[in-house]
């Protein structure tokens, strides 16, 4: 796939994802234009006086709920990566309809209008809180993955196809507990929720090459599952501030002790590779199938689970993953 005379249109654009794959795409792929779509003028400003004014950068402003706005800033645009969400738990469970008109509602904006401009390719980003949600934000992206592939089906008779790509804790990005645990660290005492949680963990820079590599393999159909390493919360806690106290404050409402990428009943229809999973569609006539060719089919009541991972950070692995957020916190350069 040549880049080089693309179209890229990212929502939710000027987040810690978008960021570093505009960076990334930039730099590897010289693609001739890319659009940043996002809500947040200052954000948008921000992210010009920061260095990202290349002469291939547009910023639309625009929100994912606003379908007209979206139709407009589609035209021409051969890819979309759909990255726009609100995706902190505790303030999707307080507003429960923002959470749904966002997710849901925008994530169907964005696939409605991708087919309309005749998008080629649109890739969503997902969670492994889809997978078993066990709180409101896991459900409403739960449906907008059931969206995305279930309209390849309006889509079957045009050009137009639509994946996900679903994986783990992006470590240092905004939300993540990396920034709070450096933040804690100074007062010598770290809070966990419980001692035994464990997490899939990986760096925006793994994130953003997963989802470049299932841009150019999708055919539509898939949800693309990287095999990523997990981590005991309670080393991470210890990675970051080895001589701080540790206070366990009991789990949180909607916060799992695990978490999931690939549940045993999608196991039924999910290939194994040797990077990836891919779960193909479970019933559907039009296409996603041919991933079978390429590699073989999990065991039967096969899940991929934080907890029963076979690929594991200890302590010093995850001060590699982190080394490069010190420096950042310390210039008050990392996101909360």
């Amino acid at each position: 796939m040549d880049w080089k005379d693309k179209v890229i249109l990212i929502t939710g654009g000027t987040g810690s994802f978008g960021k570093k794959f505009i960076k990334i795409l930039l730099a590897e792929k010289q693609p001739k234009k890319i659009i940043v779509f996002s809500r947040d003028e200052l954000k948008q400003h921000e992210m010009r006086v920061a260095g990202y004014d290349h002469p291939s950068l547009r910023y639309f402003i625009g929100d994912v709920r606003d379908r007209e706005r979206l139709v407009r800033a589609m035209h021409g645009v051969d890819i979309v990566v759909h990255a726009a969400a609100l995706k902190q738990v505790p303030a999707c469970e307080y507003n429960p309809m923002e959470a749904v008109k966002t997710n849901i509602i925008g994530t169907s904006n964005v696939l409605e209008a991708a087919l309309d401009a005749g998008v080629s390719k649109v890739l969503a980003l997902s969670t492994d809180k889809a997978v078993s949600p066990a709180n409101l934000y896991g459900g409403t992206k739960l449906v907008a993955e059931k969206l995305v592939i279930q309209s390849n089906a309006y889509a079957a008779g045009t050009s137009t196809r639509y994946s996900c790509v679903r994986y783990g804790n992006v470590v240092g990005s905004r939300g993540s507990v990396v920034p709070l645990f450096l933040k804690q660290r100074n007062s010598g005492r770290i809070t966990i929720t419980d001692d035994r949680m464990t997490r899939f963990w990986l760096s925006l820079e793994q994130g953003v090459h997963f989802v470049i590599t299932c841009i150019e393999q999708m055919e539509g159909g898939e949800v693309f599952v990287p095999k990523i390493p997990s981590t005991k919360v309670i080393d991470l806690a210890r990675a970051i501030a080895p001589n701080a106290q540790i206070e366990i404050i009991g789990i949180r409402p909607g916060e799992k002790l695990h978490e999931d990428l690939l549940s045993s009943d999608e196991a039924r229809h999910t290939i194994e590779l040797e990077h990836m999973y891919v779960v193909q569609p479970a019933e559907a006539t039009w296409f996603g199938y041919s991933w079978k060719d390429s590699g073989k089919p999990v065991a039967e009541g096969f899940s991929y689970t934080s907890d029963s991972n076979t690929e594991w950070l200890d302590v010093e692995g995850i001060k590699k993953y982190i080394a490069p957020f010190e420096t950042d916190f310390a210039n008050g350069k990392l996101e909360g």
